[in-house]
């Protein structure tokens, strides 16, 4: 379990984050959704420990992480970058294998390996090069390191972002899967509908604050109107929830209400 309260995280003296708290089970999807700029890849930052929180704390498993050694409980995948190193893709997922092995990778590594790239379906891209890809096949290379890393807690930040369709559910169907089995997923996310379709739960953040947290309910047309500023409708029925714009409404002026 990831437990976060209290935290909070600047740059410079510009405040990014502010007073966050929010808990994920074994085996849940949390989505966190807001817009561009609302803190979403800082706080992904601050929990893989890539960022010094000012405040705050983050437990895993009742534990504190300070002292934790982070790289074998969590697992985090950036956005894609458009620049790549010169290295061969396998090499690139057997990285992630390093908080588990030696000197140098053995078997039991280099089989991880070829199990996550089996697992992913990018056996062909194996013995290219990592730059020689495509923003997309990138994105899904560095998944496949982050779960060569077996962690307990995997972070995301915008997954789907660079991914047709297709991958973009394959990519979501994945992460359902390894959350069956008990992995904690926390996955920074745009698209509302694909979040509906796969998270537990939800973080909705605003200006890097908590504008509300809990399951599917809360993502009304009232609330999303009032944080991205748009007019939407949440239709449902028997298959599930989605959002489409409300072109009647159009954009909403989040300072007045109107």
């Amino acid at each position: 379990m990831l437990e976060v309260s209290g935290l909070s995280a600047a740059y410079g003296s510009r405040k990014v984050l502010r007073d966050i708290s929010f808990e994920v089970r074994d085996g849940e999807i949390l989505g966190v959704i807001g817009p561009n700029g609302a803190g979403k890849t800082t706080l992904l930052k601050c929990i893989d420990g890539l960022i010094c929180p000012e405040k705050g704390r983050i437990r895993i498993n009742g534990r504190d992480t300070d002292g934790l050694d982070i790289a074998k409980l969590i697992g985090y995948v950036p956005q894609v970058t458009e620049s790549a190193p010169s290295v061969l893709v396998f090499d690139a997922i057997l990285i992630g294998r390093k908080p588990h092995m030696g000197w140098r990778p053995g078997a039991d590594d280099r089989e991880c390996a070829w199990s996550v790239i089996r697992e992913l379906g990018v056996e062909d891209l194996a013995m290219r090069r990592l730059h020689e890809l495509s923003g997309g096949e990138r994105q899904k290379i560095f998944m496949a390191r982050a779960l060569a890393q077996e962690p307990q807690i995997l972070l995301l930040d915008e997954p789907t972002s660079n991914l047709d369709i297709k991958y973009q559910v394959e990519t979501m169907e994945l992460l359902r899967e390894h959350a069956r089995s008990g992995l904690s997923v926390v996955v920074a996310m745009h698209d509302l509908n694909m979040a509906l379709r796969y998270c537990d739960r939800f973080l909705m953040l605003k200006e890097g604050r908590v504008f509300c947290y809990g399951g599917r309910e809360i993502l009304s047309a009232d609330r999303i109107r009032e944080v991205y500023g748009v007019g939407v409708m949440v239709k449902e029925d028997q298959d599930g929830a989605w959002i489409i714009p409300d072109v009647r409404q159009g954009a909403a002026d989040t300072r007045t209400g109107h």
